[in-house]
């Protein structure tokens, strides 16, 4: 019997995954455990592995495409197995939730015509298309009307070969003898220094929106900044460096200050349910990690349990699995707190959007090079700014405040945090 291979849930929150990558092509044998597909979800890019040995009879969705969870991304059983009833379930269900959703305008001196961002092939009888969801990939990246196509598939279903054959006929025709030469794609773009273009919006991309949309606009946030003297942190920084050779980054020493003053104000350290409030006996900090297609969060575990050298150490490690898209689902959930640091990229000073369930985050700053009075003179200083976003319905200005003064006290006297 064939096994339809469907998009598995790969992250709590993922509605669905887009296939970045086939490690298969149809009639290829495969076993149990094999990994056949890569797929780009919300969080990180994950693998899909089969659990029955068989041969991929049927690949459904092209490289680039979205399924939601539980669509259908593959068919295997036996060689040469009859899966049509399968694939005309798919099919019809994939035709009947065909929604043109853009269209690209090309004019001409006559007429506009409009091009459909994903191209609808020649209905059959009962109107729904016949082209499988590749092909009308290719003939919408190519331009290619399937209007004009006759395929060769399964009762005449419009596959992969038919669009670039089409589009190969195209292609020669404009190009014929005697045809006007194209111009040179080199003296276009030197009427323009820069094209507009559209980027596709990434599985993580639309999360991000969804979700900080939902929480800036649910959650009513205020915002509280306080200026840090950074001078005794640099001093023990530099002197773990010298005399013990322990390196450590300020924003480790700002994770374990942050810790420490959450186990002391747990207000801050909570999450609202509606009803309830959760106070977390716990401390998982969230740390922000800038990657190309926005932001992730790894999550260090019981934080305040945890010395300098650990908690810089598994920093650096969730980092580099971030930006290598390797975190698994587990490393990025759980948090009680988070901590956005921009200081590395010379940014003084800016307020962050709370990352749901948490009640708080915290934004870091640059540490600035600044005058400052010390007993009467106008001395170099060295001074940070954060500042805390927090959700009203959980906490008061008067914690907020509360926190931070805790927090700049711990920075600010290092010695402090191993007390």
């Amino acid at each position: 019997m064939a096994i339809k291979i469907e998009m598995p849930k790969l992250s709590d929150t993922m509605e669905e995954g887009v296939i970045s990558k086939w490690n298969v092509n149809e009639g290829d044998e495969v076993s149990a455990g094999d990994i056949i597909a890569e797929v780009e979800t919300d969080k990180a890019t994950m693998d899909v592995e089969v659990f029955d040995p068989g041969t991929v009879l049927r690949i459904v969705p092209g490289e680039g495409d979205a399924v939601p969870l539980g669509g259908l991304i593959a068919i295997i059983g036996e060689a040469d197995e009859d899966i049509s009833s399968l694939l005309e379930d798919t099919f019809t269900a994939t035709a009947d939730s065909i929604i043109t959703s853009k269209q690209d305008k090309a004019t001409t001196n006559e007429e506009t015509v409009d091009t459909p961002a994903y191209i609808v092939a020649s209905p059959s009888e009962d109107g729904r298309i016949k082209a499988s969801p590749l092909a009308k990939k290719i003939a919408a990246d190519k331009g290619v009307d399937l209007n004009s196509i006759v395929g060769s598939g399964p009762d005449g279903r419009i596959v992969k070969k038919d669009v670039e054959t089409a589009q190969s006929i195209t292609t020669s025709t404009l190009t014929r003898p005697g045809a006007p030469e194209p111009i040179p794609e080199s003296t276009i773009k030197s009427f323009s220094s820069l094209a507009s273009q559209e980027v596709k919006v990434t599985q993580m991309r639309k999360v991000i929106a969804k979700r900080l949309s939902e929480s800036k606009f649910s959650n009513p946030h205020f915002y509280e900044t306080i200026d840090i003297d950074m001078k005794a942190a640099i001093e023990a920084r530099m002197q773990l460096k010298d005399k013990m050779d322990i390196k450590v980054s300020f924003n480790d020493v700002v994770v374990k200050a942050s810790a420490i003053a959450l186990s002391r104000h747990q207000a801050i350290n909570s999450s609202w349910m509606g009803d309830t409030i959760i106070e977390h006996g716990d401390v998982h900090i969230a740390v922000a990690v800038a990657i190309e297609e926005g932001l992730m969060t790894p999550v260090i575990r019981h934080v305040d349990k945890k010395g300098l050298i650990q908690i810089s150490s598994e920093t650096r490690e969730l980092a580099s699995l971030a930006r290598d898209r390797k975190l698994a689902s587990e490393q990025m959930e759980g948090s009680t707190f988070t901590i956005s640091n921009l200081g590395m990229f010379g940014i003084e000073e800016f307020t962050a959007i709370i990352n749901p369930p948490n009640a708080c985050i915290l934004a870091v700053g640059a540490i600035r090079d600044v005058p400052v009075v010390d007993n009467g003179a106008l001395v170099p200083g060295k001074r940070m700014k954060v500042t805390l976003s927090s959700d009203h319905r959980i906490v008061d200005g008067a914690k907020a405040a509360d926190f931070l003064n805790t927090l700049r006290s711990l920075i600010e006297n290092p010695l402090s945090m191993l007390l």
